[in-house]
């Protein structure tokens, strides 16, 4: 199971590059650009470690770990090009593990990461009530706060694209997707992704919940436009 990284980042060209690395390096990366979904990306998401800059454009980063530290135990690496000593104390006693002054190599980051999940114990986090849906049948269930998908209450792993495209189809029965909305509606999260086809992943979608890939029954084509999840 990869580990999982939620990146919290305003500069987007060099979120973009560090959710990359991360990506190549074998992480599973959640990346967003301020504060605002933060709490609600550690209930959904629950990653493995937060790595966050400290001047954040809504909230400052520190605050953000307090608010962080209300809910969960989660490792928080904090990145930033403020170097002052009074910024990297107040964020460690706001309750970030670690602070990485800009610029810094990648191989650093992953250094610090690694180094972050070694010594760190079971993460904990304060749950919100859990829901999960399920077709009329009960054979598919998508559960948000674990980011799991279940076929015949079997947990079947799929990746953060696969989840999100089934998600998007499993939430809104019989509506047709075009190919583009269903890039449109994943595009936030792993980029580097986006090159590959929609059309790779609903096959690969369709191997793991239909009985028959071949004569798919739940994600159905619609030839000239897109696809639907049916029931």
């Amino acid at each position: 199971m990869s580990i999982k990284v939620l990146l919290i980042e305003d500069e987007k060209s060099l979120a973009d590059m560090i959710a990359f690395f991360l990506q190549e390096e074998g992480y599973l990366t959640e990346m967003i650009h301020d504060s605002k979904d933060a709490i609600q990306k550690l209930f959904h998401f629950k990653p493995d470690i937060i790595v966050t800059d400290l001047m954040l454009p809504d909230m400052d980063g520190s605050e953000l770990v307090s608010q962080i530290r209300k809910q969960s135990t989660v490792p928080v690496l904090m990145i930033s090009a403020n170097t002052m000593l009074n910024e990297r104390i107040k964020a460690l006693d706001n309750g970030a593990d670690d602070f990485l002054c800009k610029p810094f190599s990648l191989k650093e980051l992953d250094a610090r990461i690694k180094a972050l999940l070694r010594r760190s114990g079971p993460t904990i986090i304060n749950e919100p009530k859990v829901n999960v849906s399920k077709d009329k049948k009960g054979r598919i269930s998508v559960n948000d706060y674990r980011h799991s998908l279940f076929v015949e209450e079997q947990e079947v792993e799929v990746t953060h694209i696969e989840f999100a495209i089934m998600k998007e189809l499993y939430n809104y029965p019989g509506k047709v997707f075009t190919r583009n909305e269903l890039m449109d509606r994943i595009k936030g999260g792993d980029r580097a992704y986006l090159d590959r086809t929609i059309d790779v992943h609903i096959s690969s979608l369709r191997k793991k919940i239909e009985r028959d890939p071949k004569n798919p029954q739940h994600i159905r084509t619609v030839w000239g436009t897109g696809y639907k999840y049916v029931m």
